[in-house]
């Protein structure tokens, strides 16, 4: 039976989640000592079209950008890549190169996080101002975003463009990123709505195509196709699993956007001043009196911090942080039944080394 702990959020002590993390610290430095590597290649790759501005200014973006935060993505794809493969392919070539698709991801990860910033507004990204806000950035930005992304199919091809699962892995990454950009879009249209449209079917389904697909399941399937899995179920398996983790995943980080520590999290909070239709805003909705729903109303989308603490207040009223950590608990033990339910081979204990890292998580 699982201890019951604290919610992190609620309390002053440190969360498990900053103590006790899915990989070891020496993994993390073995990713990021491979990073140097990738600015390299890249480096060579965009020299063969221009040798010094646009290259200089490529690698200034990449190195401001790329290696920042967590690289949960990146280490969970090689996590995955450690605990899929035979022994006799753990070999330190083989897991160089899970490496290198780790830094794809992150790639990917940080394309949507400059996009997003620009079309939040947002001043701060993982502890530093966002790209887009430095002085001789600015929209430019948006090509750097570009950049980036475009890139990735080159670092793709020089470490597996003769693997006869090379098309998966193409295929794979253009297929998430239609998704979240189908997210993306749910998200940034669900904002123009009356607060009192939000429900949670709209909120699942911005969660799972915006964050749960690339998030959660690329990194995961990135590992298995490198590893020679090619049953249909086995990801459709994985996919149920890992999609579940990422709804888990943003309601955390809902909350934390509205309750966190801007100083431990890395960023301020945006939802209520950009209006999203956010886990708390959906569960106030189901709560609120018609009175209240008029405060939301009134409040809800605005930039002015009067109507930003009002509607934080509403929240504690309601009574959203104790309900909060019950669906936490709740949600932690469900998807812990469903992973030991899962069949086809796949270990278990992949999914639960995913559920470590961000369970009680401290950002």
């Amino acid at each position: 039976m699982m201890r019951r702990r604290t919610l992190s959020t609620l309390n002053s002590s440190v969360p498990e989640a900053a103590t006790q993390t899915a990989v070891p610290k020496s993994e993390s430095r073995e990713f990021m000592a491979v990073f140097p590597d990738v600015v390299r290649d890249l480096t060579a790759y965009a020299s063969k079209y221009d040798k010094n501005v646009a290259t200089k200014w490529f690698v200034k973006a990449l190195q401001y950008n790329v290696p920042q935060g967590k690289k949960n993505r990146g280490l969970a794809c090689v996590l995955a890549y450690r605990m899929l493969a035979r022994s006799e392919d753990l070999t330190p070539e083989n897991i160089r190169r899970a490496q290198y698709l780790g830094w794809a991801i992150e790639m990917l990860h940080s394309m949507f996080l400059i996009m997003d910033d620009v079309m939040d507004g947002s001043v701060t990204r993982r502890g530093q101002p966002c790209w887009h806000t430095l002085d001789d950035v600015k929209l430019s930005g948006v090509n750097d975003a570009i950049m980036i992304e475009a890139a990735i199919a080159h670092l793709v091809k020089i470490q597996y463009g003769n693997e006869p699962y090379y098309p998966r892995l193409l295929e794979l990454f253009n297929e998430m990123k239609f998704i979240t950009t189908i997210g993306q879009s749910l998200d940034l249209r669900s904002a123009k709505l009356d607060v009192t449209d939000y429900s949670m079917d709209l909120y699942k389904s911005i969660v799972f195509h915006k964050t749960a697909y690339y998030t959660f399941y690329l990194p995961v399937a990135m590992a298995m196709h490198l590893t020679g899995y090619t049953d249909p179920e086995m990801f459709r398996q994985a996919k149920t699993i890992l999609l579940e983790i990422g709804q888990f995943y943003q309601t955390q980080d809902d909350f934390f956007d509205c309750f966190g520590d801007p100083a431990v999290i890395g960023k301020v909070g945006t939802d209520i001043a950009e209006g999203k239709c956010s886990w708390l805003a959906v569960v106030a909705m189901q709560r609120a009196t018609e009175e209240q729903k008029e405060v939301m109303k009134a409040c809800y989308g605005s930039t002015d911090p009067e109507n930003i603490a009002r509607v934080k207040k509403l929240y504690e009223q309601l009574g959203l942080p104790t309900t909060y950590s019950i669906y936490e608990e709740e949600s932690y033990n469900m998807i812990k039944t469903h992973i030991q339910q899962i069949s086809r081979g796949l270990p278990h204990e992949l999914f639960f080394k995913i559920m470590e890292k961000i369970y009680r998580r401290e950002a």
